[in-house]
């Protein structure tokens, strides 16, 4: 992932309702491995309920805000992460919906999916050990997860 910055990513919001971005907190950018990125996400430490992604689709920064079910899936079950396809326990998996871009957004339409409830899907996808996980699987895993992020952007950004 090309990197980004705070101007980056604060304009790059499709779906972004009226007051959801007045105090958006920015990630440590100065911390980020960029290399081993596909997206950036994160959760709003003083709304745990919302959460925002940003990528590049082609030559731009999309960012969209998600906001997580209030109820978690069962315990005690395995869920999949719907963008990295990491198996892992249930209560780790949360579904997020965002807001569709433009009019029907703003009139409730939304799209939703099963992720990562803590939104680091890329770091998930590596951290198994490389005898486990050679760069060649991580590679595969990481295109798949860059083009499950691209669709669920480009569902939420379509107006018709």
């Amino acid at each position: 992932m090309k990197p980004l910055t705070e101007s980056d990513i604060r304009e790059s919001f499709v779906n972004a309702q009226p007051g959801d971005l007045d105090r958006l907190p920015i990630p440590g950018l100065h911390e980020m491995l960029w290399s081993e990125r596909e997206f950036l996400g994160w959760r709003d430490p003083q709304a745990h309920h919302r959460g925002y992604i940003v990528h590049w689709m082609a030559d731009r920064p999309v960012g969209l805000v998600v906001r997580s079910s209030t109820s978690s899936l069962r315990p005690g079950i395995a869920a999949m992460c719907s963008l990295c396809h990491s198996p892992q326990p249930a209560t780790q998996v949360r579904l997020f919906t965002a807001p569709k871009a433009g009019e029907a957004g703003l009139n409730g339409s939304t799209l939703g999916t099963y992720i990562c409830e803590d939104l680091a899907c890329s770091l998930l996808i590596r951290v198994a050990p490389p005898h486990l996980n050679p760069p060649e699987q991580i590679e595969r895993r990481a295109a798949g997860l860059s083009d499950r992020v691209q669709g669920f952007t480009a569902t939420v950004m379509k107006t018709a």
